[in-house]
């Protein structure tokens, strides 16, 4: 009932599929299924966790998100409780910040403290809410319980059972994502441990997921372990280029050098995951690299190599002359080698990757063809795609005498036909070339490449190559230039526009704003 000078103020009525609920005080509206943990994240308000994790079902057994929901007696996990209309939830008060913080001095009463030893030093879970809801000295004035340390669970991991928290995180990782029931836990009370199942080793493709969700440094990876304090790391967003899934990851990188891959969640592509095969797809870009441009096999200056590379092409017959584009380099690099191809009139094309590996597929990540970029550079030069063992017979039948190839290994060239190659690494092409011209690798070079859904996606340069590299798109555009037909771009950008304007695939797509590297000890835990 109102009064002549008062007026009813109805509330908005909360959209269909939608739920209206109050945490701190501050009102939000999530999708109907939305947990409490995530809706406060709406707000601001970042519950402290262990066991939950977005990509996986709810354990709710850490019980450190507890938090008060008005019209309810006990304390709830919020990770469990899912939001209906009007629901109040309180995370601040006294009876749920008190209950956190006595569950975490629960799960530390028995966990090592060998944290300047640990590699998730710096990203782990548990220092970051011992400094946010705890930060007080131990309690404990007895010997802590000992478990395994340097157990030996597979062919990438190594457990160290002390510091497990027995968040169960790892268990289903295996079981919901690699689809292997590989690990569980055994015992019971302080004396519960991790452990692989009856009979079970840790070994899937996607085992190295279980480190990236291990909220402490019980799981660590054989590669990485003791290599690099995490902290120290400057982490550049990019796209893996092991297969045409294209996941999106982040690549963690000091001193020029890349330490390790890890995935980024992106719900289109790869979700919070990736294979352990893309993991260590870092390693090529340091293992024999091409770092200067060579003429018939010896060490030549750049425009020396340039020169003599463009007098070759000016000699050829274009109607014995390929032009090899490649289905593992960046959009930018193909559509440059294409532009220069209109000078050679009537030269074949193909577009070059290596063959298909169906024992590698599955119905999670993996896919078969393990070359990041085959429809972008098929869409872009208009060729066929060809693999690299059937590229000789292609060659003799299309009576080929001469080839200008882009990342071709070209070892099984047959003898008397010339090439050009343009390459990042010192392997069979370099020997077998007149003229070898060394490119940047995927991790040097700021580009784009399509994967198997048509997504253009972009990479972005997180360490320089060798001193005498150059991006692909530039080495091109130089031998173009020595050939008549002078590009305008001087950016890997630009080169992105003009290809975006030409080529049906890419029309539309985002170059995508500058994303700054940062370092890890500043990007908060990835726990």
């Amino acid at each position: 009932m109102t009064t002549e000078n008062e007026t009813e103020i109805e509330k908005p009525k909360t959209p269909e599929g939608m739920v209206a609920i109050t945490v701190d005080g501050a009102d939000v509206v999530v999708p109907e299924g939305t947990n409490v943990l995530e809706a406060a994240k709406e707000v601001g308000v970042d519950i402290s966790a262990f066991c939950y994790h977005p990509g996986l079902s709810i354990a709710a057994c850490c019980r450190q998100c507890l938090v008060s929901i008005d019209g309810v007696g006990k304390l709830q996990p919020s990770c469990q409780n899912t939001v209906r209309e009007g629901m109040v939830v309180h995370t601040k008060d006294e009876r749920s910040t008190v209950a956190r913080k006595q569950m975490l001095e629960f799960t530390l009463l028995n966990h090592p403290i060998d944290c300047p030893i640990c590699d998730k030093a710096g990203e782990c879970t548990l220092q970051k809410n011992y400094f946010e809801n705890n930060n007080e000295a131990s309690r404990v004035d007895v010997v802590k319980v000992r478990k395994p340390k340097v157990v030996d669970l597979g062919p990438t991991i190594v457990l160290d059972a002390e510091r497990c928290i027995l968040c169960t995180r790892c268990i289903r990782v295996c079981d919901e994502v690699a689809g292997e029931h590989q690990l569980e836990m055994s015992n019971r009370g302080d004396h519960e441990e991790l452990g692989t199942a009856p009979g079970a080793v840790l070994d899937n493709p996607y085992s190295l997921n279980t480190v990236d969700v291990c909220p402490v440094g019980a799981l660590t990876s054989k590669d990485f372990r003791f290599t690099m304090r995490a902290w120290e790391l400057m982490t550049t967003d990019s796209v893996c280029t092991g297969c045409s899934t294209g996941c999106n990851v982040e690549v963690h990188h000091k001193d020029n050098r890349v330490w390790r891959i890890i995935p980024r969640h992106n719900a289109e592509v790869n979700d919070y995951w990736m294979c352990d095969e893309g993991r260590t797809t870092y390693k090529s870009l340091k293992e024999g690299r091409l770092a200067t441009p060579t003429v018939d096999g010896l060490p030549a200056k750049w425009d020396k190599a340039i020169a003599h590379a463009a007098s070759l092409v000016k000699s050829w017959d274009a109607e014995t002359t390929a032009v090899l584009f490649s289905a593992k380099s960046t959009n930018e690099d193909n559509f440059a080698l294409a532009s220069m191809a209109e000078t050679l009139v009537g030269a074949k094309k193909w577009v070059v990757g290596t063959d298909d590996r169906p024992h590698r597929a599955d119905d999670i990540l993996r896919d078969k063809d393990t070359n990041a970029n085959r429809a972008g550079a098929v869409a872009i030069s208009g060729a066929n795609f060809v693999s690299a063992s059937d590229l000789p017979e292609q060659l003799t039948a299309g009576g080929i005498t001469h080839v200008i190839g882009l990342g071709i290994d070209l070892v099984n060239l047959p003898p008397e036909i010339k090439a050009i190659a343009i390459a990042s690494h010192d392997g069979a092409s370099v020997k077998r070339a007149e003229v070898s011209l060394p490119s940047l690798d995927w991790a040097e070079v700021d580009g784009t490449i399509v994967n198997r859904k048509n997504m253009v996606q972009r990479l972005r340069s997180a360490v320089s190559g060798p001193a005498g590299s150059r991006a692909g798109w530039r080495i091109i555009g130089d031998l173009a230039k020595e050939l008549g037909k002078d590009s305008k771009a001087t950016t890997a950008e630009e080169v992105f526009k003009e290809l975006s304007a030409s080529v049906d695939l890419a029309n539309g797509a985002a170059w995508g704003g500058i994303t700054k590297t940062v370092q890890l000890r500043f990007s908060g835990s990835r726990g």
